[in-house]
Parts: structure tokens; sequence; C-alpha cells
């Protein structure tokens, strides 16, 4: 069974979204699911800070939260 990519790239699909705004020393919440969802394609993968546009301390905790949400169960 081949994979079929779809026409649209992660990017694209993140800049459609209506996204948080978070300025540079704003802490993220680990535990809000729904805000982490917008860093997060359909198939899971966290997305990159080059395409998201947060600082690295961001993404860090961006990663830190998508990855105990995924352990809880809250997130797929």
């Amino acid at each position: 069974m081949a994979y079929r990519k779809s026409n649209s790239s992660a990017g694209e699909e993140f800049a459609a979204r209506k996204r948080p705004h978070f300025n540079p020393g704003e802490q993220i919440d680990s535990n809000d699911v729904k805000t982490l969802g917008y860093y997060v394609t359909d198939y899971g993968k966290i997305l990159p800070s080059r395409i998201t546009g947060v600082t690295s301390a961001q993404q860090r905790q961006i990663r830190k939260g998508v990855k105990r949400a995924r352990n809880m169960g809250l997130m797929a």
C-alpha cells in the first residue's frame, strides 16, 4: 500500500489555522491540550519553531507539554 502525500505542506496548514499569539517571555501551559493541538500536525508530529514562530524556550515547553499529554492519553 503506497503512501500518498497531500498537496499542502505542514507549514501551509499551520499558517491557515488561527493560532494563539505568545509574547517572547510568556509561559505556555502544558495542560492546555487545545492550545497544544495548534502546534501538532494531523499525523501527530510536533511542528518546528521555524514554522510556528515561537522562541526556542517556548518550543521546548510545547514539546514537553505535547509529550506529557500523549503519555496521559489526552492527545493521540
